[in-house]
């Protein structure tokens, strides 16, 4: 089976770009979340783990490799575990597939995609780096609120507090509002207040 795979990071964008020519395939998964979040933490990522192991799997094309994610060390892992089980991926963009006709591993499109990988994964670290200083400069400015409402804390101090900078990781990872709230065990009423003030702040209002 023909897998196409494409994400996005959310609802709010389109995929028209990444999904062409669905005839050419036997199968669309598609996922809305974060590029940092593993693969195969993905429901996505999940659905197509499940069909591997029942032999479901021939080849996946994705349209470029940061689709598959913008960690590094993450894609490389998921090549590898494809590749052990046989299974060429193309991305369309690049032109390159991780296997030959002979089914043995390319090590010209290995090294291209690791090369891309690092340029993903820059690219992430280069957008939360934007947002950090999106709220240095604000605090700078004096543009944003002293107090966030409900607490005695700044809106800085509020967000520097541990279990607020992990939720702050966890949204902008893509997780949801419920497993963010389990994982950090906070109320939800917490969490949307951290998503105000962080927004607040990272816009300079």
């Amino acid at each position: 089976m023909h897998i196409k795979y494409s994400r996005i990071s959310s609802i709010s964008q389109r995929n028209d770009r990444q999904v062409q020519n669905t005839k050419d395939f036997d199968f669309i998964i598609e996922d809305t979340c974060s590029g940092s979040i593993p693969f195969f933490e993905r429901e996505g990522g999940k659905r197509i783990e499940k069909m591997v192991a029942k032999n479901e799997v021939t080849k996946i094309s994705a349209h470029s490799i940061d689709r598959f994610g913008r960690d590094l060390l993450d894609v490389l892992n998921s090549i590898k575990y494809f590749s052990q089980k046989g299974i060429c991926i193309e991305f369309s963009q690049q032109g390159l597939r991780t296997l030959d006709d002979d089914n043995k591993e390319n090590p010209i499109s290995k090294m291209i995609i690791s090369i891309l990988g690092v340029v993903a994964e820059m690219e992430r670290n280069l957008i939360r780096e934007r947002q950090l200083e999106g709220i240095a400069i604000a605090k700078a400015k004096g543009t944003y609120k002293g107090r966030a409402k409900g607490t005695s804390l700044s809106n800085l101090d509020f967000l520097n507090k541990p279990k607020v900078k992990k939720a702050i990781d966890l949204i902008e990872k893509g997780y949801k509002q419920s497993e963010i709230a389990t994982i950090v065990r906070l109320h939800p009423n917490t969490l949307s207040k951290i998503k105000k003030t962080y927004q607040s702040v990272n816009n300079g209002k």
